[in-house]
């Protein structure tokens, strides 16, 4: 427990112009409720950071398996992860913490933000930025969660060598204030691609694929 609390007290903040702009359109939608539905979500409206978003299942034994992945989330991994569980992602002596993370997400209906890192072997570890959201479906409580995960630079490996595992390092429970506290509007979509996201746009080629860069 005391290693929770001095992880949760670190306090992560929004940095990302991608998790704003999410955070932003999910607190929008919700409007004034712990949280909106997840059949009000329109995919067009998220379409800038469409592709570092994932949704979760909560699920009864509490892995949280992913029912939607972005592309660029696949490609921290190279590997297609829907269908894999979210708790599976994670250095496994962190299990509990990431867990009681999940809990306060969905039992506390409460947004989070945290701070990740991750890298393949040999390589330097990458500073990510986790944002968790909770929805309902079909008028339920406890039953997705909306997430975006993007690093704070891309890295060099992204999409040639996967991470094999994300390690926890901060979190914080978002509120109203952190909404209204940026200057930003999901509304006026005007994010570049250079800010949308930390993910290259990329082409698949059979087994290679082919980044696009912002030149």
């Amino acid at each position: 427990m005391r290693r929770w609390q001095s992880a949760a007290t670190a306090g992560a903040k929004m940095r990302q112009a991608g998790t704003i702009e999410l955070f932003k359109y999910w607190d929008e939608l919700r409007q004034g409720r712990a949280a909106p539905e997840r059949a009000n979500l329109d995919p067009a409206a998220m379409r800038n950071v469409l592709a570092d978003t994932f949704m979760l299942e909560v699920d009864p034994a509490r892995t949280y398996p992913f029912c939607l992945t972005g592309t660029r989330l696949n490609a921290l991994f190279d590997a297609e992860i829907k269908g894999r569980a979210f708790l599976s992602l994670w250095n496994g002596i962190q299990n509990d913490e990431v867990a009681a993370m999940l809990r306060t997400v969905t039992d506390g209906t409460c947004p989070v933000i945290a701070g990740v890192t991750a890298a393949p072997p040999g390589y330097d570890k990458v500073e990510f930025e986790l944002l968790l959201l909770p929805l309902r479906h079909h008028g339920k409580t406890h039953a997705r969660v909306l997430g975006r995960i993007a690093p704070a630079k891309q890295p060099s490996w992204l999409g040639l060598i996967p991470v094999e595992a994300l390690e926890f390092q901060s979190m914080r429970v978002l509120d109203t204030h952190d909404a209204r506290s940026v200057p930003f509007s999901s509304r006026s979509n005007q994010l570049t691609p250079s800010n949308s996201t930390a993910f290259p746009s990329f082409i698949q080629r059979k087994h290679l694929r082919i980044y696009i860069g912002n030149d």
